[in-house]
């Protein structure tokens, strides 16, 4: 009997110091401050893949076979509008035009002729309409010639910046082939597509594509610093992409851009009834976001959240998260999984205040 009571005083008493231990461990533990998400009316920039293309682009071809006689310009050169580009060997063309012209003043004297002779009555007047259109067609035939001649110059239709040249002077190039391409980057079209979930919650959160304000950010995940506008919206929907191609404008007067880069359009789409949280409540695991999301046994537990979009300081959650839920705002990389803290919970509308979010 003695020896039962002994025991049983001595689990009490093991007891009695075990919950004293747990409480003074609880006691020393650290407390972190911990909130909740906020649901809100807001806006974000979302990135979509854009290609950057001139204002204008063509190919500069030569319009007629011969050699390379001069070319004056290089490679990404500025050039005028009407400056001489390329000129191709031009004496076979001016040996045609001085044919041609000879042609035009026989044919010219014959009609003079032939003129005189039916105002004697000694020729018919059809001799004399046939030395009309002899003459008609002489004078056609220079000015063929003429063009010819032209097209052994060729100038820049506007002004630009030249692209490679691959052909050197004296090569033989044949007509129709390709001897630069010239860019007007005075401004730039940079094109990206929406799915059609993306279009319609875009149109449908306000967005109408007339001349909405967009950002770009370059491929050096630098923000390009001029604004540029939507400014227009392709009329159907592709059916092997199921996208639709917006196309919008941006101004480059330091011509940094250029045809054929690549960028991100940062299309502002309004959001409602957003689930907001801060960044800094969450940490990063192989490229995926996770928060500590606090239980009823004052447990953490790590929870993967879905990323829809990003604020400064902010994330917009799409899923992982409920209104409800009590996250982790400090400490959040010296806790570990199920361990138990004492936290301090904040209002999450005073926690976004210090993070300067200007939300709508």
């Amino acid at each position: 009997m003695h020896a039962t009571r002994l025991l049983i005083g001595l689990t009490a008493l093991v007891l009695v110091t075990s919950c004293r231990t747990e409480r003074e461990r609880e006691e020393e533990a650290p407390q972190y401050l911990a909130t909740t998400p906020v649901v809100i009316d807001t806006s974000y920039e979302k990135p979509y893949v854009a290609q950057i293309r001139s204002f204008r682009n063509i190919e500069v071809r030569a319009q007629e076979k011969g050699f390379l006689d001069q070319i004056p310009v290089d490679e990404g050169r500025t050039v005028q509008a009407g400056q001489l580009l390329f000129r191709i060997m031009p004496k076979v063309y001016e040996a045609e035009l001085q044919k041609a012209e000879a042609e035009v003043r026989v044919a010219e004297i014959e009609l003079e002729n032939t003129r005189a002779l039916v105002a004697r009555n000694v020729v018919s007047k059809a001799e004399q309409a046939m030395a009309q259109a002899k003459l008609d067609r002489a004078r056609a035939e220079a000015a063929e010639a003429r063009l010819h001649l032209g097209f052994t110059e060729i100038r820049a239709p506007y002004a630009g910046v030249l692209d490679r040249i691959p052909k050197k002077l004296g090569t033989l190039v044949e007509e129709g082939e390709l001897l630069t391409t010239l860019s007007d980057n005075s401004r730039v079209f940079a094109y990206f597509n929406l799915s059609e979930p993306e279009y319609l919650a875009y149109r449908q959160g306000g967005g109408n594509g007339a001349r909405q304000k967009v950002a770009l950010m370059l491929a050096n995940n630098t923000r390009y610093p001029h604004a540029g506008v939507v400014e227009t919206i392709e009329g159907e929907f592709d059916a092997e992409t199921g996208n639709i191609a917006f196309r919008a404008t941006f101004p480059n007067p330091e011509r940094l851009l250029k045809n054929g880069e690549t960028g991100k359009v940062l299309l502002t789409v309004p959001y409602k009834q957003a689930l907001v949280i801060p960044q800094k409540a969450t940490f990063e695991l192989q490229d995926r976001v996770y928060a500590y999301v606090i239980g009823k046994d004052n447990k953490v537990r790590a929870r993967l959240l879905t990323v829809i979009g990003r604020l400064p300081d902010l994330y917009l959650i799409g899923g992982g998260l409920a209104a409800e839920d009590r996250i982790l705002l400090e400490g959040v990389q010296k806790v570990k999984e199920e361990d138990v803290v004492r936290f301090a919970l904040k209002d999450p509308r005073e926690v976004i205040a210090k993070l300067r979010l200007k939300a709508e």
